[in-house]
């Protein structure tokens, strides 16, 4: 589990470490802070549920493998509760066409609540 935490937060870490001159400031309060985030319950909560998934087979936090990266579905999608309703269910049903030609694999093992929780834990990543 260790090996999975650490493969998640490395590259956002790394990330939220980049300066790119072409990003645009947030404002202070507006974008989320590494350690904003990892106090976040939300964020803890669904980090421990994709990093015990098979998500990181196919997703990573900041590049696109199989499927989107994290940021990039965060970037989409507004963290609203019709986004995180949304996104939990597209990862218990599984779906194509967003993203492009290659479906996500169905998780019909998962529950609701933590189909839910995994995706907050994704829309957290918007403007990281």
């Amino acid at each position: 589990m260790k090996k999975y935490f650490v493969a998640i937060t490395f590259p956002a870490l790394i990330g939220a470490c980049s300066n790119s001159a072409e990003k645009k400031e947030a404002p202070a309060a507006a974008a989320p802070t590494a350690s904003t985030l990892s106090s976040n319950p939300d964020y803890q909560k669904g980090l421990e549920l994709v990093a015990k998934s098979d998500c990181l087979t196919c997703h990573k936090v900041s590049e696109k493998i199989v499927g989107p990266a994290y940021k990039d579905v965060a970037a989409k999608y507004e963290n609203t509760e019709e986004n995180v309703n949304l996104l939990a269910s597209k990862i218990i049903k599984g779906g194509t066409g967003v993203w492009g030609a290659i479906p996500m694999t169905p998780h019909a093992q998962l529950s609701e609540a933590d189909a839910k929780q995994m995706a907050k834990f994704i829309l957290l990543l918007r403007n990281k």
